[in-house]
């Protein structure tokens, strides 16, 4: 590719007319989750503070909500102009409680749902909804506490923390009561257990979903022997970050799917070039910014409105270049948490990495922050765009792959491999090969097509560094403790060609003559059982044969000596 270069301005005019012919022929995707999630709320509130600043908001809300209950859990800071006695006296027939000195409630839950468990002097712990109300749950929280109860980027639906004074207070003490009643929300996720990589046969792997989230809406389940992860949907604000990490797809969202997106991404960006458009910049934008923006856009710049910033991560965004975009911008929103921004910016920064390992401007892809931003011309011409339309498959890696891969057609790989940020899924694997014993653990565990076995004939190990997602199972799975994972984007072809890691000749059984096992693994086994007495002697060459064979030696053995048993 051209190195970067300063571009000449074009006829803004000329690439607004060509992105509103791309828009009229191309229908963004379906954005409407097809199933919802059902609250009810009755209107019981839990109140969280100080005994001054829960008795205020009482007394301000008394007989706008079905019930009330306080729950002390700091000391009073002192009230000036305030008449005590009368709060008090306004608020004296709620039920009040106190949380012992030194504790945290334990909150849980969701709106219609909340539950605490607090020590109750007379009973233990107990459930401060039924000790208050007899009921199971409280419907909403209002937390006035210095440190909330949840210290979540994004708490549950009905929970709200703030300041008794705040603005925001004001705000909430007017809507509360309309917290009354039913109410669906969408479900924006969707998981795909098949896919997921977090646990197989009793190990251990991936759990990026799980640091990714802010809402602390994904949890780890924990079976006898195996371990899955659940989504809250009541809890699930659809930020998009877990989506994004998940490096198999097996999160993701109903409406639009990645698939949708990367479809429409390709078609706008033809569109815009068969009408004319030059140095298209794809900008993905949240459709509240989006909507608080005053004026539209230079004409290059193609946006992507996403009901959240996170709902599309590295792989899209290497696909828009890959389908020939100039640019890629995130649109910078203020409703973006600290998480949410740390999780996009490491995000970019890995795709900054591999656009760099393959021979590009870092550059391409970045931030605006503002409409200088926003609207500035690219720095380097557009990459070129491929020929035909790709079929966009619904594999993550595979499309992930498929834009590496044609990055790497149009830039000039390094041919060695980059480290990357974090726990990004890149990386090859050393194998130690004479701890070995081609056991084929590692094939099973793995959740993609990185690691492939041989055949009955020839065992074998071998893998595919571009299927290869660094979630350590083969690692954990390893009986031999051979496998060790090599993080990092190798830049070459090799990283595509599958590699045999391991191969020998099958083990035949010393009796008829049958493959059973590699000879490695029979090594393994005779110097693991040399000191058993089950194949102490003679016996030790049951171990070379098949178990067919095996159990018609031991039978051989106690019919022509049955006293041999007791000596097993």
């Amino acid at each position: 590719m051209p190195p970067s270069i300063p571009l000449q301005a074009v006829a803004d005019q000329t690439n607004r007319q060509a992105r509103q012919r791309a828009r009229q022929s191309v229908s963004w995707p379906l954005n409407l989750a097809p199933e919802s999630v059902d609250f009810d709320s009755q209107g019981h509130l839990l109140l969280i503070g100080s005994e001054l600043d829960v008795r205020r908001a009482a007394r301000r809300l008394s007989g706008r909500l079905d019930s009330l209950t306080l729950l002390v859990v700091t000391a009073s800071d002192a009230a000036a102009d305030e008449d005590l006695d009368a709060l008090f006296q306004d608020t004296e027939t709620l039920p009040c409680f106190t949380a012992p000195r030194g504790t945290r409630p334990r909150l849980e839950g969701y709106l219609g749902r909340f539950s605490l468990m607090l020590d109750l002097a007379d009973r233990g712990p107990a459930s401060l909804a039924r000790a208050a109300q007899g009921r199971e749950h409280f419907d909403l929280v209002l937390d006035l506490a210095p440190t909330p109860c949840l210290d979540l980027e994004l708490p549950p639906p009905g929970y709200h923390a703030t300041r008794w004074g705040s603005a925001d207070c004001e705000r909430l003490l007017g809507e509360l009561p309309t917290y009354r009643g039913a109410f669906q929300a969408p479900r924006p996720l969707r998981l795909d257990s098949d896919r997921c990589a977090h646990h197989r046969h009793g190990k251990p792997g991936c759990d990026r979903c799980l640091e990714a989230c802010p809402a602390d809406a994904i949890t780890r389940r924990q079976g006898r022997v195996s371990a899955w992860i659940e989504v809250d949907p009541h809890r699930c604000h659809g930020s998009g970050g877990c989506t994004s990490v998940c490096p198999t797809g097996a999160l993701g969202y109903h409406q639009p799917t990645a698939e949708a997106l990367e479809t429409h991404i390709q078609a706008l960006l033809d569109g815009y070039r068969d009408a004319g458009g030059q140095h298209p910049v794809v900008r993905f934008i949240d459709r509240q910014r989006q909507a608080a923006e005053s004026d539209e856009p230079a004409g290059h710049v193609l946006d992507m409105p996403l009901e959240e910033l996170g709902a599309a991560g590295l792989d899209s965004w290497l696909a828009a270049l890959a389908a020939g975009a100039a640019e890629v911008r995130l649109q910078d929103s203020p409703a973006l948490t600290p998480g949410q921004r740390r999780l996009l910016e490491s995000q970019l920064t890995q795709a900054r990495e591999l656009v760099a390992a393959l021979g590009h401007a870092p550059e391409r892809l970045g931030w605006c922050h503002d409409s200088s931003d926003r609207d500035a011309l690219p720095r380097a011409l557009a990459l070129e765009a491929p020929a035909a339309p790709w079929s966009v498959e619904p594999d993550k890696r595979s499309r992930l792959n498929r834009a590496l891969g044609r990055l790497a057609e149009l830039g000039r790989p390094s041919g060695h491999r980059h480290a990357l940020p974090g726990d990004a899924p890149f990386g090859g694997l050393h194998l130690d090969g004479e701890a070995c014993t081609l056991c084929q653990g590692c094939v099973s565990a793995c959740p993609t097509p990185a690691l492939a076995g041989g055949d009955d004939d020839t065992p074998r190990l071998s893998f595919r560094e571009a299927d290869c997602i660094q979630c350590g199972l083969c690692q954990a799975s390893c009986p031999e403790d051979a496998i060790r994972l090599a993080p990092g984007f190798l830049a070459s072809g090799e990283r595509e060609r599958r590699r045999v890691l391991k191969e020998e000749p099958a083990f035949a059984c010393i009796r008829c003559g049958t493959p059973f096992a590699t000879a490695s693994t029979i090594a393994s086994i005779k110097r693991k059982l040399a000191a058993h007495p089950y194949f102490a002697g003679e016996a030790a060459r049951r171990l070379e044969m098949c178990e067919d064979c095996r159990v018609r030696d031991v039978w051989r053995t106690l019919a022509a000596d049955p006293e041999s048993q007791l000596k097993v």
